[in-house]
């Protein structure tokens, strides 16, 4: 599995997310304390927003602990939305096509967790990816793909529904193929605008996930924390693991829940993934 966070609000400099906080990113790609595995050393990718009409992405199969590229380009960009994610494989190749997150156009995707049995599904859930998307799949992962089977059902127009509805397709697919839990997922996509944030699993027991509590109830708390008192209001973060071990910070995602982060109001929402009982038209 993986550890992935997000974050959106006043511009911060890469390295105060994934390298200064007492638990940060960097560290949980050795020490993680809530993952599948301790270590996620099978590569990282980042992706951020500045210049241009698309985000910028960095991807390296480098352990993120040992890359001193990332401490480099983390010291010198700033960027008001930030999605950044570290790999444990769980059976794809090692390589930067599978470093997510991945991107299409402004969109970018980052997902922990597995589609079971992908060799099995992998065909099917393929062959309903849109065929003016299909070429864009580098990689691959199950990450990817279901990102690409979220674009065909309408992604870019309704993120809620285009997941709800491609986690239907997975698990009606899985199910053909005897797959008991077909999908496990926290997942995060945005446009570069909002952040959308998903927390499911066919078994009802998901991987870990947390949100942070507004800035202003935690400058009241910590009035001396510098930190806090150069980040603006709407500043947020999204966490496969806590940051730090600040008391009230942090807030688990319901479980079969998603979150809605944008500029003046943030929004929590069960998920239900739609049923599907017959496979999508592929024609």
């Amino acid at each position: 599995m993986c550890r992935w966070l997000a974050y959106s609000g006043s511009p911060v400099l890469l390295e105060e997310l994934l390298l200064k906080p007492k638990h940060s990113l960097i560290d949980q790609s050795l020490h993680s304390r809530l993952g599948a595995e301790t270590t996620n050393g099978d590569g990282f990718g980042v992706g951020w927003y500045g210049v241009g009409d698309t985000p910028g992405v960095f991807h390296s199969v480098e352990p993120a602990w040992n890359d001193r590229n990332l401490r480099e380009v983390g010291a010198h960009v700033m960027s008001p939305l930030v999605f950044a994610h570290i790999r444990a494989s769980s059976g794809t190749a090692v390589q930067q096509t599978n470093c997510h997150p991945f991107r299409h156009g402004r969109w970018l995707w980052m997902h922990n967790g597995v589609i079971r049995d992908f060799h099995a599904v992998k065909r099917d859930l393929v062959l309903a990816v849109d065929p003016s998307f299909y070429p864009e799949i580098k990689g691959s992962t199950d990450s990817e793909t279901f990102f690409y089977l979220a674009l065909t059902l309408g992604l870019e127009e309704d993120p809620p529904r285009a997941v709800q509805e491609a986690v239907g397709f997975i698990e009606a697919t899985g199910r053909r193929w005897g797959v008991e839990h077909p999908i496990q997922m926290t997942v995060a996509t945005t446009n570069g605008e909002s952040i959308w944030a998903f927390r499911y699993s066919s078994e009802g027991k998901s991987r870990s996930l947390f949100f942070s509590t507004e800035v202003r109830t935690l400058k009241m708390l910590y009035p001396d924390d510098i930190r806090l008192q150069a980040l603006g209001d709407e500043s947020r973060l999204v966490v496969s693991e806590p940051l730090g071990n600040l008391v009230g910070a942090w807030n688990e995602v319901p479980e079969s829940s998603y979150g809605l982060i944008k500029p003046g109001r943030d929004e929590l929402h069960t998920f239900t993934p739609t049923r599907m009982p017959e496979p999508l038209s592929t024609t």
